[in-house]
């Protein structure tokens, strides 16, 4: 099968990220900060790995600090020599990143399908989607040849939750294996990644 080109990589990043309320009072949860760096940037630093270099981002809440975060990014990364007198500044090491972003301010109130159009409708061509928080070992290449294969306008992958709890096998009274929650053996959800 020959290798298809790499679409851009839209991310949804414009939800109230409710689940870590204590996070996402003062920035969106992509921006959240893993190692010192947002989960979007672990994100797109994933997709890069795999060859994607444009990245399609729709925000809502708080996109301000989103924004924010990539204009200041080469400066932020980089080492710097500035003349306080002239305003000149000199960027002597730039972030090695070879990025296209677009920022795509989708509506504070917009729901994820309306995201999901805004987005197809930004490129008007394929494009995988994400969350801004689907940090994932996923193989890209594999998932759009699956996507060409098929032929149909959209692919969801799926994955088998883990266990809600840890398990136990016991034989005569007596712990034999103990799982800690362990894959799920029915059963699937969105995996978080689709093709459209």
């Amino acid at each position: 099968m020959t290798q298809l080109a790499l679409p851009p990589v839209g991310i949804l990043a414009g939800g109230l990220g409710t689940r870590l309320a204590e996070e996402t009072e003062v920035k969106p949860k992509p921006m959240v900060e893993v190692g010192g760096m947002p989960l979007l940037w672990h994100l797109m630093k994933s997709f890069s790995a795999g060859g994607v270099q444009e990245f399609v981002i729709a925000l809502g809440y708080k996109s301000t600090v989103v924004k924010d975060f990539f204009l200041n990014y080469r400066n932020r990364g980089s080492d710097l020599r500035i003349d306080l007198g002239s305003g000149h500044v000199q960027i002597d090491r730039a972030p090695g990143e070879d990025w296209r972003i677009h920022l795509l301010d989708t509506g504070l109130e917009t729901q994820t399908g309306g995201r999901v159009r805004q987005l197809l409708e930004s490129t008007r061509r394929r494009m995988i989607i994400t969350y801004g928080d689907g940090l994932s070992n996923i193989d890209i290449r594999s998932l759009l040849d699956f996507h060409q294969a098929h032929g149909k306008l959209a692919t969801v992958t799926a994955v088998r939750p883990p266990a809600r709890f840890g398990e136990i096998e016991m034989s005569q009274g007596q712990v034999v294996r103990f799982a800690e929650k362990p894959q799920v053996g029915e059963g699937w959800i969105n995996g978080g990644f689709f093709v459209l």
